[in-house]
């Protein structure tokens, strides 16, 4: 049954002040998640592969992270003598910007009383919800494609047409995964998305909508097995290769933080956000059950990373558009049609 939960219940304005520290706290805790998410990468895939991986640098490794933040940081900046100066510059802050912007949407829990002020545990309960996602989704290509041709190389050019291809065309599949979910829900607003999972969490009528959503995460986020904007064996690095230093680590953390976005994101529509089955956990749990789950979802990523050998390209499209699209389209079809019989 559909279950209508208006804006004016899950939204409401705020001091002003309270949003700078929501801002403040939201740039702290995604910025932290990024060398968190980088660490779980290499250790759990090391572990997967019979080895230590990181354990050098800091107490079992943890450290490793800033250890190579810090030295592409540190790195001399240079760019290709046929690279357009400022575009060349620009192109990683785009990604950076659109991922810090879709993570400012990611409920971590409702509406608290915090010394006598109602406070959201998110950044901002937009009316239109996952749409907002989508949104910066989209304007990320730019940075992308920017990357890659204002590097004048034909290699990396080459990668952002690929990375522009098959970023457009998952993200139609992801959209019709999540429609289903916005039409089971009756609203676009995440808060409220997952107050409707109280009763049960969306992955069990939605399982097939969440099985087209990871694969899409996968090549939205260009990670292995789909990563072939940057498959060294046949273009080098890409639409990056020609980036060093500073820039390079903007796009290898923009990588990892989208990530955690797609993970954040599939928390929230499909497993039920801060809610837990059979329990009523205090306020003050609800964020850590959102940045559990999350953790959980990116061992996903590194699992499939470790698994699944890297298609050609013909493959990764054909699979986009001849499986997973119409398998998304029949999916909201018979959503659609279950609301409509049973409300």
């Amino acid at each position: 049954m559909s279950v209508l939960v208006p804006f004016a219940e899950v939204g409401f304005a705020e001091s002003w002040w309270i949003q700078i520290i929501k801002a403040v706290v939201i740039f702290l805790v995604g910025f932290t998640l990024v060398p968190l998410a980088l660490m779980l990468d290499r250790k759990l895939m090391g572990r997967m592969q019979m080895r230590y991986g990181p354990n050098r640098v800091g107490p079992y490794g943890a450290l490793q992270p800033m250890a190579d933040i810090g030295k592409l940081l540190f790195k001399q900046q240079f760019r290709p003598r046929t690279s357009v100066g400022f575009l060349f510059a620009f192109a990683p802050v785009i990604s950076m910007i659109c991922a810090a912007a879709t993570f400012a949407i990611i409920p971590f829990g409702g509406t608290v009383d915090i010394f006598g002020t109602e406070v959201g545990l998110y950044g901002i309960d937009v009316s239109i919800g996952i749409l907002f996602a989508f949104a910066f989704s989209g304007l990320s290509v730019y940075g992308l494609m920017l990357g890659g041709w204002a590097s004048g190389s034909k290699y990396s050019f080459l990668g952002a047409m690929r990375s522009a291809a098959q970023l457009i065309s998952y993200e139609l599949a992801m959209g019709f995964s999540i429609l289903g979910i916005v039409i089971t829900a009756g609203t676009l607003s995440l808060t409220g998305i997952v107050e409707a999972q109280s009763g049960m969490w969306y992955i069990v009528p939605q399982f097939v909508g969440f099985c087209i959503y990871i694969v899409s995460a996968f090549a939205e986020t260009g990670r292995p097995p789909f990563d072939l904007s940057e498959a060294e064996a046949e273009l080098v690095g890409g639409y990056s290769t020609e980036y060093g230093g500073g820039r390079f680590a903007t796009y290898y953390a923009a990588e990892y933080f989208h990530m955690v976005i797609a993970s954040a994101i599939a928390v929230t529509m499909f497993l039920g956000g801060w809610q837990l089955p059979f329990v009523d956990p205090p306020t003050w749990v609800d964020p850590i059950v959102v940045l559990v789950k999350t953790v959980l979802v990116i061992c996903v990523f590194v699992w499939a990373r470790t698994t699944f050998p890297r298609p050609r390209y013909d493959q990764l499209m054909a699979l986009g558009w001849k499986i997973l699209l119409p398998l998304a389209t029949a999916n909201v079809i018979v959503t659609a049609i279950i609301v409509v019989v049973t409300d």
